[in-house]
């Protein structure tokens, strides 16, 4: 008859991962790299990708987490193939692990106080051996199991336990060194060393990857693994991420949440590429696809040192990716940046915004910027022209500008290389340097000395805005 701690999985891919998130805050960007990195390497194989909320930690779990957890999954598009696991509500499973651990004679009842423990722990550790509970050995009496009591894992002595990391190596632990952890609490309930094996298991886990600060885990929950007979799966603990300068990362560093890399303008496949590159390796290659990272990412790749953010490069990736991305969708990112700045919303301002995003693109590092540099779009006529700039619209400046508005009223193109070769035949006509002209063409187009170049500028404005806006500029300095 087999085993009620064992029952037979169904029948699963090759390859299946999991991210697991305890949801006692936001997603952070080290979550969200092994999220990824457990997404493509899924992906590679063909295999699935899952997600498991470990919210037994019922104090500190919170549904505001669980939503930024998943909301940070949702921008970064890293969705799983089946619905959430919740580790609260298996914790029947659990205990049903846990019997079966005691009926194998693989774990034991431990019915000594939290005082006394703590004071045979301290004393253990004062003596600078392992903390070794008097019940490892004890039978309990019918009248002591009607008392509080822990149930903790009966390590195999003498012994070590070996695991064969695809990222750190083969690591081993002396059992002696490890003490008998508890499986479950004096109310109950499961501990997280415990449910990790046993949902990892039951949900047919057969790669684990997930930072190094759980390289210790792995030692102890491969010994459950093995007392229930159960094949462990293939550990890879990947280095964490470090600031700038080398230091565990903190809020000193600057962002660390994936909500704020969205609220500071970058765009999820930047993230992506910058992501899987920090702390893994293609060759030389910095830029690259879903498709490819998909085709290229393998644990063998993971590097052993710490990454380090590096603010710099994670900008110089997301411009590339703007510059690649559908003017569309800049153009409603940039309209919502310029909504959460306060900016009232105009008719069409959508449309303005679409008009100028193919000038304004490949110059910003970040959406933040585009809204930047797309203020000029969304202005209003009459615009108010700024004082330094009235005497540049007057005399005999102002006559010139005149004479390029009615110039550009002819002009049958508006493309803005057409433009640019148009302003350039102006100033020779007019036997002037174009940097005499372009100061007051900028205040009249733009109520501002801040824009991109005039023939972009036109351009992005289209011509009948553009052409207002001068006879605007033109008739408040009459």
């Amino acid at each position: 008859m087999a085993s009620p701690s064992d029952p037979a999985p169904a029948p699963a891919p090759a390859v299946v991962t999991r991210f697991a998130p305890s949801p006692t805050g936001s997603l952070h960007i080290g979550g969200a790299r092994t999220a990824l990195f457990n997404y493509l390497y899924a992906r590679r194989h063909n295999g699935k990708f899952l997600v498991r909320v470990e919210d037994t930690d019922r104090e500190r779990s919170t549904d505001d987490a669980v939503r930024a957890i998943f909301d940070g999954l949702s921008w970064l598009e890293l969705f799983a193939d089946d619905e959430p696991v919740f580790q609260y509500s298996r914790a029947d499973r659990h205990r049903e692990v846990v019997n079966d651990l005691l009926e194998r004679g693989a774990a034991y009842r431990d019915f000594t106080s939290a005082e006394e423990t703590g004071r045979l722990r301290d004393a253990a550790k004062a003596e600078r051996r392992t903390f070794e509970s008097p019940w490892r050995d004890r039978e309990p009496g019918v009248d002591d199991l009607s008392q509080p009591h822990v149930v903790r894992f009966r390590r195999p002595l003498p012994g070590q336990v070996t695991v064969d990391d695809e990222v750190q190596g083969s690591v081993s632990w002396s059992n002696d060194d490890l003490d008998d952890l508890v499986l479950l609490r004096s109310d109950g309930a499961p501990t997280y060393n415990l449910a990790v094996v046993v949902d990892d298991h039951d949900m047919g886990v057969t790669h684990v990857i997930r930072g190094d600060d759980h390289l210790n885990n792995a030692a102890r929950q491969s010994l459950i693994y093995d007392a229930l007979g159960w094949t462990r799966p293939a550990f890879a603990h990947i280095p964490l991420i470090h600031g700038p300068d080398g230091a565990k990362l903190s809020k000193r560093h600057g962002a660390q949440a994936v909500h704020e890399y969205a609220a500071m303008g970058y765009l999820p496949e930047a993230m992506r590429n910058y992501l899987v590159r920090l702390g893994w390796a293609h060759g030389d290659d910095e830029l690259f696809s879903d498709k490819q990272a998909t085709a290229w990412f393998d644990l063998s790749g993971i590097g052993k040192a710490p990454a380090r953010l590096d603010f710099d490069k994670l900008a110089h990736v997301n411009a590339h990716w703007i510059r690649l991305a559908d003017d569309d969708r800049l153009a409603k990112m940039t309209l919502d940046a310029h909504l959460a700045r306060g900016h009232a919303l105009g008719e069409h301002d959508e449309a303005r915004l679409l008009r100028a995003m193919p000038f304004v693109k490949d110059r910003a590092k970040t959406v933040l910027e585009l809204a930047d540099q797309t203020v000029f779009a969304l202005k209003i006529r009459p615009l108010a022209i700024y004082d330094k700039a009235r005497p540049m619209l007057t005399g005999e400046s102002g006559e010139r500008i005149a004479r390029l508005r009615n110039r550009l009223a002819l002009f049958a193109s508006w493309d803005v290389f057409a433009l640019e070769a148009e302003l350039k035949v102006f100033a020779e006509e007019e036997a002037v340097g174009f940097g005499k002209i372009g100061p007051a063409v900028r205040a009249a187009l733009t109520g501002d000395s801040v824009s991109p170049d005039i023939a972009r500028t036109l351009a992005a404005l289209g011509r009948e805005e553009s052409l207002g806006r001068l006879d605007d500029a033109l008739q408040q300095t009459i």
